[in-house]
């Protein structure tokens, strides 16, 4: 780990709708907009391609399918590395929930590894769950990965802790509802104090609730290694951007070395 390394980073949130290339062409502006602030990286939601509610298995598209390379060449193009979520087969009539990440010399899949059957809604009815952590490097920053209800479980967090992630993405589409709010501002805080790592958080923009299916409560956030947020959005659509300086993870590491236990 480089102590002197920085990495900016920003959150695009946005509600996805049921078209894909609408959907694109709003990840390619913000993608733009973000490149102008500096950034090195974009975070985008869970389910960037459509919403949940959707019928996935249509909308699905392999990795090297249209809806990802033209990802790719938005990233190319502006020069940054992107993380957005994607649905692709899975080869059991389900779909994976897919974290691409790609750009500058980037390219990972995360393939979501806890379903959210939870609150009434079953994802496991029509996506498959993956099984491995993934990082990946950018900059000389160790980056992690994980999707929306993945932020209840604290051991996958410490395990990309240990496995070097000074800064995970969390893409993800958190449904409104009773005390999710406060949920969303516990569990955000937590997971990064677990991985002792920067954290930035990207949800869907709000949207009024559609039954069981998660769709979007905003409240995007940057925390760093000690769970203090940095910045957040509010519920509408928007773009927050961050340095993130592992400076600061190396220093909570060493303070407090819980990872090494």
């Amino acid at each position: 780990m480089n102590p002197s390394t920085k990495l900016t980073v920003a959150a695009a949130q946005f509600a996805s709708c049921p078209d894909k290339t609408t959907n694109l062409d709003a990840v390619e502006e913000l993608t733009v907009r973000a490149a102008d602030a500096g950034a090195d990286l974009v975070v985008f939601p869970e389910a960037a391609m459509v919403p949940f509610g959707e019928v996935l298995a249509d909308a699905a598209e392999p990795l090297d399918g249209r809806f990802a390379d033209r990802v790719r060449a938005v990233a190319e193009a502006s020069g940054v590395a992107v993380v957005l979520g994607m649905f692709e087969p899975s080869g059991d009539g389900r779909v994976f929930n897919t974290l691409l990440a790609t750009g500058r010399g980037v390219e990972a899949a995360y393939r979501k590894i806890h379903l959210y059957d939870a609150f009434g809604s079953r994802e496991s009815d029509t996506v498959a769950p993956g099984s491995e952590l993934v990082t990946f490097s950018l900059g000389g920053v160790t980056v992690g990965l994980a999707t929306c209800f993945d932020l209840r479980f604290a051991d996958q967090f410490a395990a990309l802790g240990r496995a070097g992630a000074e800064l995970v993405c969390v893409g993800a589409s958190w449904g409104d509802g009773p005390g999710k709010a406060e949920q969303w501002d516990l569990l955000t805080r937590a997971r990064a104090t677990d991985a002792q790592a920067w954290l930035v958080a990207c949800d869907q923009a709000w949207v009024p609730p559609l039954g069981a299916d998660p769709l979007g409560l905003g409240r995007s956030c940057a925390v760093d290694p000690l769970g203090r947020v940095r910045g957040r959005l509010g519920h509408e659509p928007g773009l927050l951007v961050q340095v993130a300086d592992v400076a600061e993870v190396r220093a909570v590491r060493d303070r407090v070395p819980v990872l090494a236990g």
